[in-house]
This record gives C-alpha cells, sequence and structure tokens, in this order.
C-alpha cells in the first residue's frame, strides 16, 4: 500500500476509536480483496471501506464504492466471518475523506444485506 493509503487508513482508525469503535484488523486480506478495517461497535462486527480523494470530482469517494467493489467486500466478510466460531450482527460502513486537509464523512451501513 501506498504511504497516502495507509496514513487515511489510520486517520479512518482513529476517528471511528474516537467515536467508539475498537479496531479488531486491519487490511484483512484473502483471494476475494481486502477489507480496510474491521471493528467492533458493541456487539456489532463493522467491515469498514476507507476511501480517500483529492476532491469531488467523478462523484468523489462515495461514488467509487461501485458495485463491484461492494461485491467484494461481501465476499471478503464472508471469508473473515467463517474464521469466527459464530458470526456476530455485523454491517458494512465508508469512511470517507476527501479534500486537503481532509474532511471525514463517516456512512452507515452502505451495504444492505
Amino acid at each position: 500500500m501506498n504511504p497516502r493509503g495507509e496514513a487515511a487508513e489510520a486517520l479512518a482508525a482513529d476517528f471511528v476509536e474516537s467515536r467508539g469503535l475498537r479496531i479488531v484488523a486491519r487490511n484483512y486480506r484473502c483471494r476475494y480483496g481486502e477489507l480496510d478495517l474491521v471493528a467492533r461497535d458493541g456487539e456489532t462486527l463493522v467491515f469498514i471501506e476507507v476511501r480517500r480523494r483529492s476532491g469531488e470530482a467523478f462523484g468523489g469517494a462515495a461514488a467509487s464504492i461501485d458495485a463491484a467493489k461492494r461485491d467484494r467486500l461481501l465476499k471478503a466478510a464472508r471469508h473473515y466471518l467463517a474464521g469466527l466460531s459464530a458470526a456476530p450482527a455485523c454491517r458494512f460502513d465508508a469512511v470517507l475523506l476527501s479534500g486537503e486537509p481532509p474532511r471525514i464523512d463517516w456512512l452507515r451501513n452502505i451495504i444492505e444485506e
């Protein structure tokens, strides 16, 4: 991963931790793709996609999470869950960073499953 991506993920992790989530995994990789952050929000397991864009061109960071990306996230999350003894309640969030200094937007439940 490039330094800019690492910095974005670190900023996103700090952001969600400051709001009460606990990071349990970073950069979980499997054959289906990668989960940027996996966190606990109480009893809920949260899969967090981190996106950084310099501006809003082409729809900005949110628009970059298209149907193909959502499909890869679902498959990677299922792979992650297969390694647990019991599947907890789950949700998919996105932390979007845009501009400089970055503005942070936290979108919850970006995938309805």
